[in-house]
């Protein structure tokens, strides 16, 4: 009798609930998300809001308490007409030559100073930082001591030498002067510090192969050290660019008096100084609004053009100075073929 024995049926494996389910990706990045959340809740309360809120008021005629009243664009077309927002533009723009330009040039001579001490770096870094982070309140009142027009020391020196008083505080450009003055102390250590971390970047092998070339140190300087610091000198041009245009507390603190902040003659009525007062003076918040867009757009507008004036494209410019060198050596074949020919 044949036995037959019977396999018990394998048992039927069924998939884990894990298996099944793949984890909530939302549910594991949640952590992450936690912890990153309080900036930007911040930032859309104190940051966004106020800016998308800035945009509707300045549809609007609103005095800060009342109810708001939609007046379209009648702000931004008063702007084109207002004297005096056009005047506050030619202010901030002589400010801001007189400052910025002098600034840059002064930081990067600076710079290249202190890249080539031996004696004494931390000590000089320190002391030409230290401006910056100084109050900018307690600044301009030392500067209002030493350019006032009847006790000021500016004006003591020049009557020891026998040059005579400016009325450096009541007269329009001697006002521009003391506030572009002021701005250039307060920040020219910064950008020499930003154009310092740019030197010490550049290799000492491009600098020891122009001395082996036989260039001068002048010739280094505006051959090698300029060109190289181009995207640094981009970098301080846009940033001085943006806070030139946005003059205000040293005119504000210069000029104490609330009804004309921007001095005699609203000569140092900056931009800035025009909104504050138009918004938080005269409690028009709308107007006050379209002038800050207005002012947004100037500083996008100024920082296209240092962009287009000192950045570019790198491969750009080093094609059309390609192409320049060779027009050179051609021509200048020519002209040699040119003068054997005629001998």
């Amino acid at each position: 009798m044949a036995v037959t024995s019977k396999t018990a049926p394998a048992a039927i494996t069924r998939p884990s609930a894990a298996a099944e389910k793949p984890p909530n990706k939302y549910r594991q990045a949640f952590p992450q998300y936690a912890a990153v959340s309080p900036f930007f809740i911040l930032f859309a309360i104190f940051g966004a809001f106020p800016v998308l809120f800035s945009i509707w008021i300045s549809f609007h005629s609103w005095d800060g308490i009342g109810q708001m009243k939609w007046v379209g664009l009648e702000q931004y077309r008063y702007l084109l007409t207002d004297e005096t927002f056009w005047k506050t533009i030619g202010n901030t723009m002589i400010i801001w030559v007189l400052s910025t330009v002098p600034m840059l040039l002064l930081a990067l001579v600076i710079a290249n100073a202190l890249h080539n001490a031996t004696r004494l770096r931390t000590f000089y870094r320190i002391a030409y930082f230290i401006p910056n982070v100084t109050s900018v309140v307690a600044i301009t009142l030392v500067f209002g001591s030493i350019f006032s027009n009847n006790f000021g020391l500016l004006n003591a020196f020049l009557r020891s030498i026998g040059v005579g008083e400016v009325q450096w505080l009541t007269s329009p450009w001697g006002i521009k002067i003391a506030i572009a003055t002021i701005v250039t102390w307060r920040w020219v250590g910064y950008n020499a510090i930003i154009y310092l971390a740019g030197l010490q970047a550049i290799s000492a092998d491009v600098y020891e192969a122009a001395k082996v070339d036989g260039a001068s140190p002048r010739q280094t300087f505006w051959r090698i050290t300029v060109p190289m610091m181009r995207p640094v000198i981009l970098f301080t041009a846009v940033t001085s660019t943006i806070g030139g245009l946005q003059i205000f507390t040293e005119s504000r603190v210069l000029f104490g008096d609330t009804s004309n902040i921007g001095g005699p003659g609203d000569a140092g009525l900056t931009i800035v100084s025009y909104l504050y007062q138009s918004a938080f003076i005269k409690n028009q918040f709308g107007y006050g609004a379209a002038i800050g867009w207005a002012l947004f757009i100037l500083i996008v507008l100024f920082s296209i053009i240092n962009w287009r004036l000192i950045g570019g494209n790198d491969d750009e410019r080093l094609t059309r100075r390609a192409a320049r060198r060779v027009e050179r050596r051609i021509a200048a074949q020519n002209a040699k073929r040119e003068a054997a020919d005629v001998r």
